[in-house]
């Protein structure tokens, strides 16, 4: 069975198995652009926000 799947970022093919090593990336170039968007919160989960955190680390009530 072979699986394929599409780059996050750039939308190429690619299989779903060992040969491809950035998976589910088509390359470390790929990749390392997703990560740069999560890094520069471009990309979030959605959710509550957390409320400040205090000198001591201790959440604020």
């Amino acid at each position: 069975m072979n699986i394929v799947v599409r780059c996050p970022t750039c939308e190429k093919p690619v299989p779903w198995g060992p040969e491809s090593a950035s998976r589910p990336f088509c390359s470390d170039r790929c990749r390392l652009i997703d990560l740069g968007e999560w890094a520069n919160e471009e990309k979030v989960i959605p959710g509550e926000e957390l409320p400040p955190m205090t000198d001591q680390g201790h959440d604020e009530y």
